[in-house]
């Protein structure tokens, strides 16, 4: 067993505990965030059952995308959209979890290749107004949501919110309103499967709240250099 094993195996057994008592199931998806991560310590964790892996920033991902491709790894854009790396994520990643403009989405929509499976995306919510993160505000997601829904090569699959940081306080209500705000959109027709939201230090208050998909680095793979 190795350190990343042993991590890995913590962090499923605590995930499927806490999944259990909030919704009488384990099917919550853990996304290994890997950014800043070789693409051997991916492999690692791959030959310990993870199959979803997280990533920020496209350069990066390209050359571990490359150097495992033999893998059936599943890999989720989780960082900042900048506008000239749409055509790296569109064409590489299977999910993307950060669209919060209509701009974005087309782009992300026209460049996504016709033979691929359409690109599983997520909304990011502001919830908090921070200045120094991106998302749309709660009050535009909807109308964000239903011009993503119209573009063919985008499949929309819920949403996504970083709350502020838990010193600043409780992230338990951040999470309770992100699910409060699928459940309206739900409400008006949007069909949404996804809430991704809760990080190594609070997975768990997340999942009470409703997440079903969290992203863990630092726990499964330790301090990134």
């Amino acid at each position: 067993m190795t350190e990343i094993t042993d991590h890995l195996a913590e962090i499923v057994g605590r995930v499927a505990r806490a999944a259990e008592r909030a919704h009488g199931t384990t099917r919550v998806t853990i996304v290994a965030v890997s950014k800043q991560q070789s693409s051997e310590a991916i492999a690692e964790a791959f030959r310990a059952g993870q199959r979803d892996f997280g990533e920020s920033y496209a350069q990066e991902a390209i050359p571990k995308m490359d150097a495992l491709r033999d893998l059936d790894i599943t890999w989720h854009f989780i960082g900042t959209i900048q506008t000239n790396k749409t055509r790296l994520i569109a064409e590489r990643f299977h999910w993307v979890h950060t669209v919060d403009r209509t701009k974005i989405a087309v782009r992300l929509n026209d460049q996504r290749p016709h033979f691929a499976a359409p690109l599983n995306v997520l909304i990011q919510v502001n919830l908090a107004g921070e200045q120094q993160k991106g998302g749309v505000a709660p009050a535009d997601v909807a109308p964000l949501a239903r011009a993503i829904r119209g573009l063919p090569r985008l499949k929309l699959r819920g949403l996504m919110t970083i709350p502020p940081r838990a010193s600043e306080g409780s992230t338990d209500p951040w999470f309770r309103d992100l699910a409060e705000l699928r459940d309206r959109l739900r409400v008006d027709g949007l069909e949404l499967d996804t809430l991704s939201m809760g990080m190594s230090a609070d997975f768990e208050a997340a999942i009470a709240a409703g997440s079903n998909c969290v992203r863990i680095g630092t726990a499964i793979f330790g301090e990134r250099h």
